[in-house]
């Protein structure tokens, strides 16, 4: 874990002065970071300005670390190597100043308020396709496309987002699981085959109960995708896809409204395509449902 001091390169002003993307997978990482990993990612955050005119050699020896750390760091944060770090810092676009819940004050009239949490969440969502792995978002709908059942996880808020996945996917007549209790999560996961996909929701990919339901779903041999804001998470180690939002806002609460916003968007993105990709009849499926319900319409 990082110390007191190594978290202090955290910070606003030192994001501010980072190409927004590579800000945007610092704060995915860092708290996942090794010592060494950490001085390297400080020495990002401290002396931004110097590193695109520094050889891989002279970085490791600046920042106290080795260029196998040097190296490791660059792919955590989404790059191929140090090379392509570097370029990042020669004219890429800053993280300047970035719109957070946090920066909200007593003083703040109402409408105020409202500009502040709008900007903070569509800057969520463009961050979030920004760093979405495009690969693994092809393979994850590829996954759904083939399963006979697809389960949704989640617990609390993300629990309301997997319910929303699951009325979806069973609006357009693909067979589904989904439970909001715990144990009847497990129970539905020990029924899984490899055929099965699991679809496993946390922001922080650290919840307890949603990892339990993975490990019995890999006992059954089912595909476990991922959709979390932390790449190196528990649950983005054991999935065999994930899928990353990128959402950092910050208030007194904990809690954010625009990590589901990101997370919603992205789910149902990939319904979309899914029913694109089935075709007619889950087509004619989504419109008996719909009909079905239009009787509770005025």
């Amino acid at each position: 874990m990082p110390t007191v001091k190594q978290k202090n390169a955290m910070t606003d002003a030192n994001l501010a002065r980072v190409p927004h993307e590579c800000a945007i997978q610092l704060q995915a990482v860092y708290e996942t970071l090794k010592t060494a990993e950490h001085k390297a990612a400080d020495f990002i955050l401290e002396r931004s300005g110097e590193i695109s005119g520094l050889s891989i050699v002279d970085f490791a020896d600046r920042a106290g670390c080795s260029e196998a750390t040097v190296v490791r760091l660059s792919k955590k944060l989404g790059y191929e190597g140090y090379p392509e770090l570097k370029a990042a810092f020669d004219g890429g676009s800053l993280n300047n100043d970035p719109v957070e819940y946090e920066n909200i004050v007593p003083d703040d009239d109402p409408l105020t308020v409202l500009h502040k949490v709008v900007e903070s969440s569509v800057t969520a969502l463009q961050d979030t396709e920004k760093v979405m792995d495009r690969t693994a978002y092809e393979r994850a709908l590829d996954a759904m496309l083939a399963a006979e059942r697809i389960m949704f996880c989640g617990v609390g808020d993300a629990g309301v987002v997997a319910a929303e996945a699951y009325q979806r996917w069973v609006r357009m007549g693909q067979p589904c699981l989904h439970a909001s209790d715990h144990d009847m999560q497990l129970i539905l996961a020990s029924k899984l085959k490899p055929a099965d996909v699991l679809f496993a929701i946390s922001h922080s990919g650290r919840t307890k109960t949603v990892l339990n339901v993975v490990r019995t779903a890999e006992k059954q041999g089912a595909v476990v995708i991922a959709l979390t804001n932390f790449p190196i998470s528990p649950l983005a180690k054991r999935a065999s896809l994930t899928l990353q939002t990128a959402v950092f806002s910050r208030f007194a609460t904990g809690e954010v409204m625009s990590k589901r916003l990101a997370e919603l968007c992205v789910i149902e993105s990939l319904s979309i395509s899914f029913l694109m990709r089935k075709g007619e009849a889950y087509y004619r499926s989504l419109a008996d449902s719909n009909n079905s319900v239009s009787i509770n319409k005025l």
